[in-house]
């Protein structure tokens, strides 16, 4: 793609970006999740939840958010920290498509030891999810790949760890292009006057991000040169990425909104 290609691009993207980053977005999108709440702890439950909730319809992805929000009293951080062992049985019969009861059940039981004593043993100043996904970060790391193999690691480092489960959390280890993972730490890291992202995490930076990969985005990004392939991998997701940052390098990012929001419109 030559210079002119490029500028044509960014002026496409940056319409579409202004056009579509609204607090409008947010109702109809797994977002609207983590919005919900105000507490920095209960805002990275929520939104580390439905994350893992998004792949399929979006109706359907904030139904069963907002279902799993209600068995956790609608307080995930307060249930994840102080609930018994008794609490536990009104998940038995949960689940969204092949996340089921054992998922959820492993899910919390993680959070539960991170937000009481995994952050402290990581170096972690405050009870904080952010701490998981910088296990091993450094920063002059272009890239957020190490911080998510070893939240991997972490998320399944107890010996009876449901193997079942590891598919719930991808790693660029496996070439999976952690689409998931990726909206979710642009969520929590992100934050403009666009009011959609969060911005609640400090210790990663914008331009370690790396742009979530869906058909929609994966699709558009072809139509307009900015990768070569459509392929739902890590070495695409990273190659997006890069030619988003020759847009914008300290927030290539950004243009994920625009990107799927293209690819969904009618």
């Amino acid at each position: 793609m030559n210079k002119k290609q490029l500028a044509a691009v960014k002026v496409h993207l940056d319409k579409a970006l202004q056009h579509y980053n609204q607090r409008a977005f947010i109702e109809k999108d797994p977002i609207s999740i983590p919005h919900r709440f105000t507490r920095k702890q209960d805002i990275e439950i929520a939104g580390f939840f439905a994350a893992i909730f998004a792949w399929g319809n979006r109706t359907t992805i904030i139904n069963k958010c907002h279902e799993l929000m209600q068995l956790m009293d609608n307080a995930p951080f307060t249930f994840i920290t102080q609930h018994e062992e008794t609490d536990l049985k009104k998940f038995l019969d949960f689940k969204h498509r092949t996340f089921n009861a054992t998922d959820v059940l492993h899910f919390i039981r993680m959070l539960r030891h991170h937000y009481t004593e995994g952050f402290l043993k990581l170096g972690g100043t405050e009870p904080s999810l952010e701490s998981a996904f910088t296990i091993g970060l450094k920063k002059k790391d272009s890239t957020i790949e190490t911080g998510l193999i070893n939240l991997h690691h972490y998320f399944f480092s107890c010996e009876d760890s449901p193997a079942r489960s590891k598919k719930h959390l991808s790693t660029p280890a496996n070439n999976s292009s952690c689409k998931r993972l990726n909206m979710f730490l642009r969520w929590m890291v992100r934050k403009d006057e666009g009011g959609v992202d969060f911005g609640v995490w400090k210790n990663i930076r914008k331009d370690q991000l790396v742009c979530p990969l869906d058909v929609h985005v994966q699709r558009i990004a072809f139509q307009l040169g900015l990768i070569q392939e459509q392929k739902a991998d890590w070495k695409t997701a990273v190659e997006l990425t890069a030619n988003l940052r020759l847009l914008d390098p300290a927030d290539p990012v950004k243009y994920d909104l625009a990107l799927f929001s293209l690819g969904v419109k009618p």
